[in-house]
């Protein structure tokens, strides 16, 4: 993928080794990912998809390999740190706090740029009806537009997103998508998208990546995945 790139990677993972306590998950996984980039991650459940994410933000134990982000190595710096330095994480657990209203969720994040409340409320107009619930009384969909939003607040440069659709109802998954492309088309963050709905992550990223047992055993073209259907499953399927 970085073959494809004008001047240096926003995030470059070169031969990463990692997992968590003395469990290897992840095992000389590379990629590159350029500025305002979209990358799927994809891969049956258990092959190490969430696990890289984590490691990004600095959640796992790093065991070998160097990640990048603008050239500059993050092996020994802690999470808080990497946010600072421009990664937004969007978790499976989303982890936003309940006995906050959605407003408080999003100031607690808010970092200088140009994401702001009232644009993430642009965005994802139903946060603007409920800027003023706790957290415990949002529906699914409704979480999962504030984790996102509230990493948007952090103003990040790369938004790594885990599986963002899963579990929600079909109506809240198009207007996920929409929000999503909205980003997307405004020169929005680079993103990490690790989705078990393989045909929408494809169509939301250019690149892709397939991890099986921790290495990556595809990387090429979100476009030529998209038009190979069998293709797809096959490489995704896979024991």
């Amino acid at each position: 993928m970085s073959d494809e790139m004008v001047g240096p990677p926003l995030l470059q993972v070169r031969d990463l080794v990692a997992g968590w306590g003395e469990t290897v998950v992840l095992e000389s996984v590379s990629f590159a990912l350029p500025e305002h980039g979209a990358l799927a991650v994809l891969g049956r459940n258990g092959v190490g998809k969430t696990t890289l994410l984590a490691t990004l933000m600095g959640r796992t134990r790093q065991i070998d390999g160097a990640i990048l982000f603008r050239g500059r190595d993050l092996r020994d710096r802690p999470t808080h740190a990497r946010s600072r330095a421009g990664i937004g994480y969007v978790p499976q657990s989303r982890e936003i706090f309940p006995s906050l209203s959605v407003a408080e969720n999003l100031a607690v994040a808010a970092r200088p740029g140009a994401w702001t409340m009232e644009r993430v409320f642009d965005l994802f107009p139903r946060l603007a009806e409920r800027r003023r619930n706790g957290g415990t009384q949002l529906s699914g969909g409704e979480q999962q537009m504030l984790a996102i939003g509230r990493a948007l607040m952090t103003n990040p440069s790369l938004l790594l997103l885990d599986e963002p659709m899963e579990g929600l109802a079909p109506i809240v998954v198009e207007a996920l998508l929409a929000a999503l492309a909205r980003l997307r088309g405004a020169g929005g963050p680079a993103i990490v998208l690790v989705e078990q709905h393989a045909s929408l992550a494809l169509r939301m990223t250019e690149q892709a990546l397939i991890l099986r047992r921790g290495r990556v055993i595809h990387a090429g073209p979100s476009a030529a995945l998209l038009a190979a259907p069998e293709r797809l499953a096959e490489l995704v399927m896979a024991l």
